[in-house]
C-alpha cells in the first residue's frame, strides 16, 4: 500500500490534484481539502514508515535530501509538519523564523531602532558627550557631523566614544536608550 505522502510528489510533477486534495480524481468533487482526520491518519501512518521510505519522501517534498545525521523522529516531525503546511497553507518557514525574530527582539527591547522610525533630511540630532555637544544633521543620503559626511549613525557613534556603539542608541533612538534615560531622570 502507497501512502499518500510518496504519491504527493508524483501527483504534483503529474499536474494531478495537490497532495492535499480530495482523493479520487472527481475535479468536481466540492471538498479540496481533505477532512482533518485524513491528514491525521497520513501523519500517523509516518509512524509505521520505514525510515529509507522517510527519507524519500522528504526528497519527494524538499526536492533534495535530508540533513545528514538526521534522527527518525525529527524526519517524522519534519513530513507531519509539511503535511500539515500544505493544508493550511501557514506561512512559509523563513518567515515564521524571521517573525519570531522580530517578536523576541521587541520583547527584550534590543530593536536597533524602532521599525515605525524614519529621521527626514534636515533633522537635527544632539548628545551631550563628556563635556561636548554633538551636533548631527540628517541628510537623504546619509549624516554630517563637524563637517564631515558619514553613512551612518553608529560610524559617528564610535568616531565621538573611540569605542563600538550603536548610533540609534548613543544618540536615544531606541526604546532600550529611552528606557534608560527616562530611568536615570527619576532617580
Amino acid at each position: 500500500m502507497k501512502s499518500a505522502i510518496h504519491d504527493a510528489s508524483a501527483r504534483q510533477h503529474s499536474g494531478g490534484p495537490s497532495p492535499v486534495a480530495g482523493r479520487g480524481g472527481n475535479r468536481h468533487e466540492r471538498a479540496r481539502k481533505p477532512v482533518l482526520s485524513e491528514i491525521e491518519a497520513e501523519i500517523a501512518g509516518l509512524l509505521d514508515r520505514s525510515t529509507p521510505e522517510l527519507r524519500l519522501a522528504w526528497l519527494e517534498f524538499r526536492r533534495a535530501g535530508p540533513p545528514l545525521g538526521l534522527s527518525r523522529d525529527l524526519l517524522i516531525r519534519a513530513l507531519a509538519d509539511e503535511l500539515q503546511q500544505r493544508v493550511h497553507r501557514r506561512p512559509s518557514r523563513a518567515l515564521r523564523r524571521r517573525l519570531q525574530i522580530l517578536a523576541g527582539a521587541s520583547d527584550k527591547a534590543t530593536m536597533a531602532v524602532d521599525p515605525g522610525l524614519v529621521l527626514k533630511a534636515g533633522t537635527t540630532l544632539v548628545r551631550q558627550w563628556r563635556g561636548h555637544t554633538h551636533t548631527v544633521l540628517v541628510h537623504n543620503d546619509g549624516f554630517e557631523h563637524e563637517g564631515q559626511r558619514y553613512r551612518s549613525l553608529t560610524a559617528i557613534a564610535e568616531r565621538i566614544t573611540e569605542a563600538h556603539w550603536s548610533g540609534p542608541r548613543f544618540f536615544g533612538l531606541t526604546k532600550r536608550a529611552r528606557a534608560l534615560a527616562g530611568a536615570k531622570a527619576g532617580r
